[in-house]
């Protein structure tokens, strides 16, 4: 779906009684009728079919007029419904709607029904234009085929023997958002409104759907809307006069609201009673993307909203509802305030007064808040002096702003920098950190004034001193580097910490922790460690995780630029980027004459740093990354990796079998194999790598407990001295499993007709796996043998790595 318009008629019937019809008879054929589908009692669909893309009033009038013309209905029980389809889309309506017009007097029912030209074609048309756009109610049920879902359930609650009415698609809050997009593309085109005034003025096309969704006989059903809708228009810029009556502007149809009639026959509205204060809390769920990133709209799962009260109440004692004041400067329509209980001490403020509105319309409707504490205000630029006074009471007070809790999910937004043009923007967010907080706090914040919430902690911290911050947000003002120097500035205790995943929170994909922080800023403290709560998706308690600020350590990428040497035999290249997991797939070792990258640390592979460069990629890729240790640094590490041969020697193994190396990038040096190991039809043009293994090339050593002041490269640093040695390596019994599944792999694919003699394992698995039409190279194989052979090798590695991973605590490569 959709069906091609190259299509045939008699196909696409074909493909429509196949793909929707199957559990129906679809093979009778009624005189001239394209298409019909009964069961073993009655018809249920006569309909005209069309190959090409169709007026559906065309086609419906064609089908009448053959209908009329045979007298069909006189001869077999007419069906439920009529109606008619293209390569694109399907109509139906009620046979019951339109039976009166074949029983009208002094009707020439024997014209050609092809003719559309006729004076009877035109009066057939007019009179089903009628009953479709201007009857009521408006029951012509439309689908596109690419609707498939809709189109299914339609069909299956309607096209039932002895159902006479029809059913329409329940909405409930589970599907408000998925009918929201079609009502995009089927309703909002319709409505005569000047979209980018309108968004200007905070009103947006999710206003109308709720105008739309919460009404009855097109009229909304709640007056406290930004949009209703009333009969035949919306009224927006609603607002009270001073004697309390409402001003608006009224918004038509550019169609005379024949879309609209004809999409909200298929949707049954209003929704059940008990989802509307949900559906209009979540109306920031119908924010374009651009709009919420700016405003912050992520909205808290209520899971975590009663588990963050659960915390605060550990740390500030039962009682601290009556105790303390609680603002949330970042409100968005108020969900993250739900389940507190002293509404005099609550206060919320947003950005945008349909927020405010929202809050209002829940408070009317039993909210535990106060009209009075819920206000628009833009914490980031706005001065205090607009709060309310109670509220600027509290702040002005040093005792009671102690007792001030601000209890926020604040934006994530970020402007991120681009690599390689040191702008500091990036495309899509320009300009969405410029507010006053980053001019104001440039020195405290660093690099981190390109990101929204770390604007809200600074301004937060200097300017309601010694409150209380009960904060949701990502975690790099604890552990980011370009965070070090906010960290100097920002000296608050961090009593608790839980995390969650990020894809818990709607509006993020990302595989990250996102953190409940409640910081005392009274005790004034360099955050450096804390152990922190972890749970899982559905809020279930799993393990405890410390997490580090990185003060003072140096990182991996330092250890291994140590480690660069100047040569010309070089046998591959290391690209890496950050230090961190969720850099993992960055890091990728590649053929010597690969291009260059900009914005990569490249390290160049030769014999002399082989081992080296093995550990680091080893280390790097052999802990699968995940969302909880996605911000873990990988780090300089300790000397003991230097004696423990048996763990360079898995490291080397673990690389070979895992990497990006093609022969399309150079000579491959990294064949673990020998020609007749592996049934090679020719000499391959490298033997670097089992020389290597077997002891016939020189490679460096450590001497430990000797020290030199300059790496080999000619950099800074102290290091072992090395000196060369020619030894045959010893590897472990998981790193000999792994070799034993690669050669078995090689030895298949060296069977192949026509095989490249020098491919590497890169190269293997592009001839048995193959790419897509974007590029990508496939997850499987055509060929069952192939991939029982990858899947044992991939088996074998990952036993390897869980034998490297200790080590990388270990030696600090890292912290545990």
């Amino acid at each position: 779906m959709p069906y091609s318009p190259k299509i045939r008629e008699e196909e696409l019937k074909n493909k429509v009684a196949a793909d929707f019809f199957a559990k129906y008879d679809c093979t009778d054929i009624i005189k001239d009728i394209d298409f019909a589908v009964k069961t073993k009692r009655e018809y249920l669909l006569w309909a005209e079919a069309k190959a090409a893309p169709s007026d559906i009033l065309v086609m419906l009038t064609q089908l009448v007029l053959t209908i009329g013309k045979a007298r069909t209905f006189n001869k077999i029980l007419p069906p439920k419904f009529l109606g008619c389809f293209d390569c694109e889309k399907i109509a139906f309506i009620p046979y019951s709607d339109i039976q009166d017009i074949f029983h009208q007097n002094d009707f020439n029912w024997n014209v050609a029904p092809s003719n559309h030209n006729s004076r009877e074609f035109k009066q057939i048309y007019a009179q089903i234009d009628k009953i479709i756009n201007n009857g009521e109610p408006h029951r012509t049920y439309y689908f596109k085929f690419s609707d498939e879902k809709s189109l299914k359930l339609f069909i299956i609650k309607n096209f039932l023997i002895g159902k006479n009415d029809v059913s329409k698609i329940k909405i409930d809050k589970n599907n408000f958002i998925s009918i929201y997009s079609k009502w995009l593309e089927a309703v909002k085109p319709t409505i005569a409104v000047n979209w980018d005034a309108a968004k200007k003025k905070g009103i947006l096309s999710g206003h109308f759907y709720i105008a739309d969704l919460i009404s009855d006989k097109n009229n909304s059903l709640k007056e406290n809307l930004m949009v209703v809708l009333r009969a035949t228009c919306y009224e927006m810029n609603r607002h009270k006069d001073e004697f309390g009556a409402f001003n608006s502007s009224e918004v038509n149809f550019n169609d005379k609201q024949r879309a609209h009639n004809a999409f909200w026959a298929i949707y049954e509205r209003p929704p059940k009673e008990d989802y509307w204060d949900y559906i209009i809390e979540r109306q920031d769920l119908l924010v374009p993307q651009d709009v919420r990133e700016r405003k912050g709209s992520y909205f808290t799962p209520q899971i975590w909203v009663e588990l963050s009260q659960k915390y605060i109440a550990d740390v500030l004692g039962e009682n601290w509802q009556d105790e303390y004041y609680v603002w949330d400067c970042a409100a968005g329509t108020g969900n993250l305030l739900a389940g507190l209980t002293n509404k005099y001490n609550i206060w919320a403020s947003t950005l945008d007064k349909a927020d405010v509105d929202v809050m209002h319309d829940r408070i009317d409707n039993g909210a535990n808040l106060l009209k009075e504490h819920c206000f628009q205000f833009d914490f980031l630029n706005d001065d205090f002096d607009k709060l309310p006074q109670g509220l600027r009471k509290i702040i002005d007070d040093p005792k009671k702003r102690k007792k001030l809790v601000v209890y926020i999910n604040p934006p994530y937004a970020e402007t991120n920098a681009k690599k390689g043009t040191g702008s500091g923007e990036s495309i899509g967010k320009i300009g969405v950190n410029l507010t006053k907080q980053h001019k104001k706090y440039e020195d405290f914040l660093g690099k981190g004034k390109r990101e929204l919430y770390a604007q809200f902690v600074v301004r937060i911290f200097n300017e309601l001193e010694n409150c209380n911050i009960a904060i949701f947000s990502k975690l790099k003002i604890l552990n980011a580097p370009f965070y070090e120097n906010f960290r100097n500035n920002f000296l608050a205790k961090l009593e608790k910490l839980f995390v969650v995943p990020a894809n818990t929170f709607d509006n993020v994909s990302g595989q990250f922790p996102i953190g409940f922080q409640i910081w005392n800023t009274n005790a004034k403290k360099k955050f450096e460690y804390i152990n922190a709560d972890v749970y899982n998706e559905k809020g279930c308690f799993i393990e405890q995780k410390g997490f580090y600020s990185y003060e003072n350590v140096e990182y991996i990428n330092d250890w291994i630029i140590e480690n660069r040497h100047k040569t010309e035999n070089i046998i591959g290249k290391i690209f890496c980027v950050g230090s961190d997991f969720q850099h993992q797939s960055y890091c990728r070792l590649n053929g010597p004459n690969i291009p260059k990258q900009s914005g990569f640390t490249i390290i160049e592979v030769c014999s002399e740093n082989l081992i080296e460069c093995c550990i680091f990629y080893a280390v790097r890729h052999c802990i699968t990354a995940t969302w909880l240790n996605d911000r873990d640094q990988f780090l300089y590490p300790n000397d003991g990796w230097e004696t423990d041969l048996e763990f360079q020697n898995d490291c080397l193994a673990y690389t070979l079998f895992n990497n990006n190396i093609s022969s399309k990038h150079g000579v491959n040096h990294w064949i673990p194999f020998i020609e007749w190991d592996v049934g090679a039809n020719d000499k391959f043009d490298s033997h670097f790598m089992t020389d290597f293994i077997e002891g016939k090339i020189e490679m460096m050593l450590r001497e430990p407990g000797i020290f030199y002041n300059a790496s080999p490269g000619g950099g800074g640093g102290t290091g072992r001295v090395p000196y060369k040695e020619k030894k045959a390596l010893k590897f472990s019994k998981a790193a000999k499993n792994v070799f034993k599944a690669g050669l078995e792999l090689w030895k298949y694919y060296h069977a192949q007709p026509k095989c490249n003699v020098n491919a590497s394992l890169y190269d293997i698995r592009e001839h048995f796996q193959g790419r897509n039409a974007q590029g990508k190279m496939n997850n499987k194989s055509d060929d069952d043998k192939y991939n029982e052979l990858i899947g044992d090798l991939r088996s074998a590695l990952k036993e390897l790595a869980q034998k490297i991973e200790p080590k990388v605590y270990e030696y600090g490569f890292l912290k545990g």
